[in-house]
């Protein structure tokens, strides 16, 4: 169930989309409240589970992932469940989603040549039992978008 959010709560999440690092007193400025009104929003966040962590946002290319690609997937029909708990060992799923329309899951994988793609697609994914067919799709740019720090770097 969602939880009710206010303007502030709104901007406070906003805020630390952009910088998870972000001070309380620096939170507390920019949505001009209190700390104690920034604290008690914040741990109220978190214990209605909106705000479920922090996290690092790294660039995969430095990384050495220079590689990104969509793979769709056709699975059995009643293995999700089976399937999901296979994701969950493979490094090189950065995003799983089980969708609507001709494909049943859409994967992003970030690997570090298309060697390493073919390799993951041939022999990891295609080895699935449940896997009845893939496709791939070479991810060509991934334009900055909504609480990621690359869009403000950008000229």
């Amino acid at each position: 169930m969602a939880s009710a959010l206010d303007a502030v709560d709104r901007r406070i999440i906003d805020l630390l989309c952009e910088d998870g690092r972000m001070s309380i007193r620096a939170l507390a400025d920019r949505v001009h409240v209190s700390r104690a009104n920034a604290y008690a929003r914040l741990n109220r966040l978190r214990d209605d589970g909106v705000i479920t962590g922090f996290t690092a946002v790294v660039d995969p290319e430095r990384y050495g992932l220079g590689l990104a690609a969509y793979v769709s997937l056709r699975i059995e029909q009643h293995s999700w469940e089976r399937f999901r708990n296979y994701l969950r060992d493979i490094p090189e799923v950065d995003h799983a989603a089980l969708v609507s329309g001709d494909v049943d899951l859409l994967l992003r994988v970030r690997v570090t040549d298309a060697a390493a793609l073919r390799t993951f697609v041939l022999e990891r994914l295609q080895r699935i039992p449940e896997v009845k067919s893939t496709q791939t799709m070479f991810i060509l740019d991934e334009p900055a978008l909504r609480g990621s720090r690359a869009e403000s770097d950008e000229p």
